[in-house]
C-alpha cells in the first residue's frame, strides 16, 4: 500500500508541473530595460539632429542647450517611472493561477480516489495463497504443510499445485487429508476423486465413491456431475452418464458455451451407446421427465409389490430397532436407488410397494429402465450406503409392475 501511494505522489507531482509550470513561464516579463534602451536610442536621435541644426545655423547656441536639457529631463523622468513601478509590481494573474492548481490538484486527485476508490485493494488478504509459481515457492509451501499439515488452505493450494505439475499421487494423498479436515466441501470430493482417478488411470471404484459423496453433499456441483458422468460412461452405464450430463447442462450458464458444447457432444454419444444397449432406454430429458403426463407413472405400470422376511439364522445380528431399506435399483445401469423405504426390523414382515413417485432424485426413475432388482438390508448405521456388518436380501431381476415379490433376508456384508 505505501507503494502504491509512493507511486500516486509521483504521478500527481509530474501532474502538476506539467500544468504550473507553463502558466508560471507565460508570465509578461520586465521589459523595462529594453524600454529604457529604446528611449535612449530616440534621445540620442533627437540630440544628433539638434547638433546638425546648430551646426547649420538652425539653431542658436542657447536654444541648442535648452533643448538638450529638456531632453536629458525627460530621460530621467521616464527611467525613475520604471524603476519606481518594479517596486509596486502585483502578482501575475497567471502565477496565481500555477499556485492555486499545485495545491487543489493533490487535495482533489486525493479526495476523488478515497470516494469512488477502494483503498482496501492493495491490502493483503489475510491467509491467501497464492499458487506456487517456482520451484522455490513449491518448497516453501511444502514446508509450510510440513510445518502444519492441519492447514487446510495450504494443504488445497499444495494438492491443486501437485495436479496442475502431474503429481496425481501426490495430489490425491494430500486431497484424502483434507476431507477428513473439511468433511462437507463438495468440491474437495470431487477434486480428490479427479486426482485418483487420473492416479490410477480409471474413475472405477474409489473415485466413484467419492464422487457419490461429492454428490450427497450437493447434487448440483457441477464437477461431481461431470465426472460421475464420465465415469458412468466408463463402466458401460450410459443410462447414468446420460442422467448425469442431462442435470449437468442445465446447471451450465448460457455464456458457457465451450463447455455445454462439450457436455452435449459427450451426451449425445451416452444416448447414441444406451439405444444400443440390451434392456436399456434412451433417458428423457429433464423437461421431459417433469411433464405430469407421464403415462407410466399416471398409470402406476412401473410398481412392483411383494414382502421382506429376515431369515430365522440372521435373526440374533439384528435388532428391533435396526433400520430397514427396501429399494429398487436398476438391473443393468446405475447402482444408487430409483425408489427407495425406510422402516424398521420390527416391522418385518413387511409388504411393500414400489413405483416412481418414491424417486430420490426426478431423473432417476424406475420407469427409466425395463427391468429392475429389489434390495431389502438391515443397516446397522441408519446409512443409506452398505456398510461390512449390514444384513441383505435381493431379488432376480424383475421387470416393472411385476407382483408378489418375496426376498429374504439372509446374507452379511462383507
Amino acid at each position: 500500500m505505501t507503494l502504491f501511494w509512493l507511486i500516486c505522489a509521483a504521478l500527481l507531482l509530474v501532474a502538476i508541473l506539467f500544468v504550473a509550470i507553463p502558466l508560471w513561464r507565460g508570465t509578461s516579463k520586465n521589459n523595462s530595460v529594453e524600454r529604457d534602451a529604446a528611449n535612449l536610442e530616440i534621445l540620442r536621435d533627437q540630440i544628433t539632429e539638434m547638433d546638425n541644426d546648430l551646426k547649420n545655423g538652425l539653431l542658436t547656441p542657447e536654444l541648442h542647450e535648452q533643448g538638450k536639457r529638456e531632453l536629458q529631463a525627460r530621460l530621467i523622468e521616464e527611467v525613475g517611472d520604471t524603476q519606481g513601478g518594479d517596486v509596486t509590481d502585483k502578482p501575475h494573474p497567471l502565477k496565481i493561477t500555477a499556485v492555486v492548481l499545485a495545491v487543489l490538484l493533490p487535495l482533489a486527485s486525493v479526495g476523488l480516489y478515497l470516494k469512488i476508490g477502494n483503498p482496501d485493494a492493495f491490502q493483503p488478504v489475510h491467509g491467501a495463497l497464492a499458487m506456487p509459481r517456482t520451484q522455490n515457492d513449491l518448497k516453501s509451501l511444502e514446508e509450510k504443510v510440513a510445518q502444519n499439515p492441519n492447514d487446510p488452505e495450504a494443504l488445497v493450494v499444495l494438492a491443486r499445485s501437485y495436479v496442475e505439475m502431474g503429481r496425481y499421487a501426490d495430489g490425491s494423498r494430500l486431497y484424502e487429508s483434507l476431507v477428513k479436515i473439511i468433511p462437507d466441501e463438495p468440491i474437495l470430493w470431487a477434486d480428490y476423486a479427479d486426482a485418483l482417478g487420473m492416479t490410477h488411470g480409471s474413475l472405477q471404484g474409489g473415485p466413484t465413491k467419492l464422487l457419490e459423496r461429492a454428490l450427497e453433499l450437493n447434487p448440483n456441483h457441477p464437477k461431481s456431475l461431470a465426472l460421475s458422468g464420465s465415469a458412468a460412461m466408463e463402466r458401460g452405464d450410459y443410462a447414468a452418464a446420460v442422467l448425469f450430463w442431462e442435470k449437468l447442462i442445465k446447471l451450465l450458464p448460457s455464456e458457457d458455451k465451450e463447455n455445454s458444447k462439450a457436455i452435449s457432444e459427450a451426451l449425445d454419444q451416452a444416448r447414441q451407446m444406451l439405444a444400443h444397449t440390451k434392456g436399456g432406454k434412451v433417458a428423457p430429458a429433464l423437461d421431459q421427465i417433469n411433464e405430469p403426463a407421464n403415462k407410466a407413472q399416471a398409470a402406476g405400470k412401473e410398481r412392483i409389490t411383494g414382502t421382506v422376511t429376515l431369515s430365522a439364522a440372521l435373526k440374533s445380528k439384528a435388532d428391533p430397532n435396526d433400520t430397514l431399506f427396501v429399494l429398487a435399483r436398476a438391473a443393468q445401469g446405475p447402482k444408487m436407488p430409483l425408489a427407495i423405504l425406510r422402516k424398521q426390523v420390527k416391522d418385518l414382515p413387511f409388504s411393500f410397494s414400489l413405483d416412481d413417485s418414491m424417486a430420490m432424485q426426478p431423473e432417476m426413475r424406475m420407469s427409466n429402465f425395463d427391468q429392475v432388482v429389489v434390495v431389502a438390508r438391515i443397516s446397522k448405521s441408519g446409512n443409506a450406503m452398505p456398510q461390512p456388518g449390514d444384513l441383505m436380501g435381493m431379488s432376480k431381476p424383475l421387470a416393472l409392475g411385476t407382483t408378489g415379490v418375496k426376498i429374504d433376508i439372509d446374507q452379511s456384508v462383507r
